[in-house]
């Protein structure tokens, strides 16, 4: 199976003015940039400052503009029933709230631990015991971020069984990694994402009747060996142990992993078992990661 992907070195470098970013994303008339302007050099003010003492543009309007000057992509949030990605993938839509700085914390750890693309650490699947641990949500967001870094990252849906990538990327899912893997498609199954610089992902596919014959195969080896070529990161989202082995079996091929639980859902001897089970196997349990901390179980470690 030959497989070419053309990507661009990570995400755009833009050296717009603020005021061209402003106008050409529909935040500021023209004429309203020159009233700015004039008022920037009469009270020696900075550009976004003026216009909002202006009342032309609020402070989320600024920050916006700002990401877009320094080549950090996210997503505003709207009113129109049409949106790029789905509300859940937190790190488009809320790159600045807590709930992100969790995720790029994540991000940092797995840069110091695992990913180095110079020896080959470019692969990670996401895994975990039960369906509803939030394994999709985690891998979808993690790729966002790391995108946002300038990483050419890839996000890939090997949830053959019950795939979400494609509803939180609001991508269709007549191709993907099933049609990849039984011959049937190759690079046009990958999606670039226009709004989001430097992410691409392939969503599932059609959900076979033999998902652990077809991840067998050695078109899943040969496509590792040619995604590798191409992006920096590959983030992979897989299904719940209890579903099959899937995940475990996927784990070990590319020899790292990042286990996921959920409090009050995930078993904890479940949880033990599965990574125990994967060290043994060889793989690199690069780390783990619990969703939904009860409030008071958070302020109680807090002191």
């Amino acid at each position: 199976m030959k497989m070419t992907v053309s990507m661009l070195s990570g995400a755009p470098r833009v050296s717009r003015s603020l005021g061209g970013i402003l106008i050409d994303s529909g935040l500021l008339k023209p004429e309203d940039a020159e009233r700015v302007l004039l008022m920037q050099k009469e009270n020696n003010l900075r550009f976004g400052d003026a216009a909002i003492r202006m009342g032309l543009l609020s402070e989320a309007d600024i920050q916006y503009a700002l990401s877009r000057q320094f080549a950090y992509a996210y997503l505003r949030k709207s009113s129109d029933e049409k949106k790029p990605v789905s509300d859940e993938l937190v790190a488009a839509y809320e790159p600045f709230s807590p709930r992100v700085e969790q995720l790029r914390a994540i991000r940092s750890q797995l840069m110091l631990r695992w990913f180095d693309k110079a020896d080959q650490r470019q692969v990670l699947t996401v895994v975990g015991t039960e369906r509803g641990e939030g394994r999709s949500y985690l891998a979808a967001n993690l790729a966002v971020v790391f995108s946002q870094l300038g990483e050419r990252t890839l996000l890939v849906d090997a949830d053959l069984r019950y795939p979400r990538q494609h509803e939180l990327f609001l991508l269709e899912n007549k191709v993907g990694f099933s049609t990849v893997l039984s011959g049937r498609s190759r690079e046009d199954a990958i999606v670039r994402i226009p709004d989001l610089a430097g992410l691409c992902v392939l969503p599932a596919g059609p959900v076979p009747p033999n998902p652990l014959e077809l991840l067998n195969r050695l078109n899943f080896d040969e496509f590792m060996i040619q995604v590798k070529a191409s992006f920096d990161v590959i983030i992979i989202d897989t299904p719940a142990l209890s579903v099959g082995e899937d995940a475990a079996m996927i784990a070990v091929r590319t020899g790292a992993a990042l286990a996921v639980a959920r409090s009050a859902q995930t078993r904890v001897a479940a949880f033990t078992d599965l990574v125990q089970g994967l060290m043994n196997a060889g793989v690199c349990v690069v780390g783990s990661v619990l969703n939904e901390v009860p409030a008071a179980k958070a302020k109680k470690a807090a002191k």
